[in-house]
């Protein structure tokens, strides 16, 4: 016998031992039910696969909006116009107007402000009595009064806050009558005009602004009654 045989044999041992264990695995009564429940689930899991890859595709499939909606900003926060902001028969007039880039040069001139060697646009409009006596301001719309402080450059000033996010500034007081946090209706009585350092040569005035959600100033004769464009 050669020297290989031996090992011949034993593998055709080990084959037939292999073919009797799956002849007895195959005689079992529950070794076909669970063949079949195996394929049945792994088709099952397959579909699923299948049906959850191609939802997903289709979704990224989908065409992008060339822009997202924009928020629509009211004019302001009630839809209704603001008041003047000082008392009716005060016999306030506006003495000093806007910057606006587009105006004339002249226009542009008269709305700076000369303060510490230098000219400052004006950020608001300027509300004063020809006698130069006080007057009482009012809230040019309902909100709430997010500050109450005494600057040293521009005097006594409050702000309110409005429902749209924007908010009015009244500068240049005295004799305050709010407190931080207050809820204002409009036209209530929430100081008197006064003087400031900033524009010392206008006297007794008030000095008031309007300012959108960025905190810039805006021209208010937009919102204003009579001024409004």
């Amino acid at each position: 016998m050669r020297p290989e045989e031996p090992n011949k044999t034993v593998t055709s041992l080990e084959q037939v031992q292999k073919r009797l264990k799956w002849k007895k695995l195959f005689a079992k009564k529950w070794f076909f039910p669970a063949i079949y429940l195996v394929t049945a689930a792994l088709i099952l899991t397959i579909a699923w696969l299948y049906q959850e890859h191609g939802s997903r595709v289709t979704e990224t499939n989908k065409p992008i909006p060339a822009s997202l909606p924009k928020e629509k900003v009211p004019a302001n926060p009630t839809d209704d116009d603001m008041v003047l902001p000082m008392a009716k028969n005060s016999g306030a007039v506006k003495t000093m107007d806007f910057y606006d880039e587009a105006k004339s040069k002249k226009d542009r001139e008269a709305a700076l402000v000369d303060y510490a060697n230098a000219f400052w646009p004006h950020a608001g409009i300027d509300f004063a009595r020809k006698d130069g006596k006080s007057f009482e301001v009012v809230a040019a719309l309902e909100g709430k009064v997010i500050r109450v402080e005494e600057h040293p450059v521009l005097g006594h000033q409050i702000e309110i806050k409005h429902e749209s996010g924007i908010s009015t500034v009244y500068q240049s007081l005295d004799d305050i009558r709010v407190k931080q946090g207050q809820m204002v209706k409009k036209g209530q009585v929430i100081g008197k005009a006064g003087r400031n350092l900033f524009e010392k040569e206008a006297g007794v005035h008030l000095h008031f602004e309007v300012r959108g959600r960025d905190q810039q100033a805006v021209h208010p004769a937009q919102y204003l009654p009579q001024t409004k464009q």
